[in-house]
């Protein structure tokens, strides 16, 4: 039986349900009454005072590494981070070696993330190997648990291939998530054609090549009715490709990251490596219609794209070093800062996109907090300063990495128990 807790005198910020200044009763892992109400001696007692209580983070794109590149995390250490973060629920993309498009594997990561004392889904992935070529077994896939498929780390060039995946995931009822960059348009990935290219004297990655992807999929799936993740928006184009759609149809969905939301190209150039990322980071113009698109709910979603590299990996140069930086336990401060100070969101606004609106769109049962619901939710501190620096990812790589940050996460607990509580 898990322990009774009854959580006092928090901002219960609630996007799906009820809030305000409320008291949470837990009992046997689930809300048992929120209201306002006394101790009667059988329960621990959390003081919430001047903090926010909220429905644990839901990450739909995070990368775990795990199986075969466990050195840079596996599901364990990414599952302490996305703890550290604030989050309970976590979707793991497919890109992993070898990749999850056969049970086996599917039910090798399942099975470990259930030990985390988190949430741990997984996607599958679209085409077999990743190769781009030939679709997987997506009914097979599903039955085992897959909440969704990609090839998250490679767009799908075929325009008949994506189709094909459009027109069965829609049959199945079930997300498929979409890196939109097309290789034609990119002579060297991770940074932006644009002042990064040019200070660096390299080619860069050209923002059409995210344009002409979100042009195409979307065309496709207002076709067929296929429910579509548009990845990690990097372009104040490809925003507007997605407004445009959601005008006219709820089967577009899309997510921002937090370093698009927060930085641009110039962090590139300060930066190096440390701040390459696929799509690159673009410019101020872009960033701001990012955060503009999560304010007015183009885009439904803040998902880290969780990417953990060593640091010999991200040592090895500008254009050899991998893609990518860790973001689970830097997104909230980053959308308190950037978005909430800022005046772009709101409060409940920024934990809709954070919890409320991925679990919708994947079908989970998180992002709420109610009576008689799973007891997973976390505590923070809104205005509480920290320097970032110590991880509980197994790695490193971000560009974050010294810079004061406001926003912490006090405590994260999971269907009833505490998983994670400030030192």
């Amino acid at each position: 039986m898990s322990e009774k807790i009854l959580i006092k005198n928090g901002n219960v910020v609630n996007p799906a349900g009820v809030g305000g200044r409320l008291d949470v009763l837990i009992e046997d892992g689930k809300i048992s009454r929120m209201g306002e109400m006394e101790p009667d001696g059988t329960e621990r007692v959390i003081s919430a005072s001047g903090m926010v209580v909220a429905p644990g983070f839901v990450d739909v794109h995070v990368h775990f590494r795990d199986p075969g590149q466990t050195r840079k995390e596996d599901i364990e250490s990414g599952a302490a981070a996305a703890k550290r973060g604030g989050y309970t629920s976590v979707v793991m993309m497919a890109n992993t070696l070898p990749p999850v498009d056969n049970a086996e594997t599917l039910r090798y990561v399942l099975e470990k993330g259930r030990s985390t004392g988190i949430n741990v889904y997984a996607c599958a992935t679209v085409t077999k190997g990743m190769q781009g070529k030939e679709l997987c077994d997506m009914d097979a896939l599903l039955a085992e648990g897959a909440v969704g498929f990609t090839d998250d780390g490679k767009p799908i060039t075929d325009e008949a291939l994506a189709r094909a995946a459009m027109e069965k995931t829609a049959a199945l009822g079930v997300p498929i998530s979409f890196h939109e960059e097309d290789p034609a348009y990119i002579d060297t990935p991770g940074y932006n054609r644009g002042a990064a290219s040019e200070h660096f004297g390299i080619g860069g990655a050209d923002r059409m090549a995210e344009i002409v992807m979100i042009e195409r999929d979307i065309r496709i799936a207002l076709e067929c009715g296929a429910q579509i993740d548009i990845q990690h928006i990097s372009s104040k184009e490809g925003v507007e490709l997605v407004r445009r759609a959601r005008q006219t149809a709820g089967n577009i969905h899309a997510e921002a990251t937090p370093h698009h939301f927060s930085l641009t190209e110039e962090a590139a150039i300060r930066h190096g490596s440390m701040a390459k990322m696929n799509p690159p980071l673009r410019t101020e113009e872009d960033r701001l219609a990012i955060a503009r698109g999560l304010a007015d709910g183009t885009i439904e979603m803040i998902a880290t794209d969780h990417a953990p590299h060593c640091t010999d990996e991200k040592e090895k140069g500008l254009t050899e070093a991998p893609s990518g930086i860790i973001g689970l336990e830097t997104a909230l401060a980053l959308g308190i800062e950037m978005l909430v100070d800022t005046g772009m969101l709101s409060m409940e606004t920024l934990v809709e996109r954070m919890s409320t609106g991925p679990a919708r769109i994947y079908g989970l049962d998180a992002g709420v907090l109610a009576e008689g619901k799973s007891a997973d939710l976390v505590i923070f501190d809104p205005s509480e300063r920290w320097i970032c620096g110590e991880y509980a990812s197994r790695s490193s790589n971000t560009p974050f990495t010294g810079r004061e940050m406001k926003g912490k996460v006090r405590t994260v607990i999971c269907k009833g128990k505490f998983v994670y509580e400030t030192p």
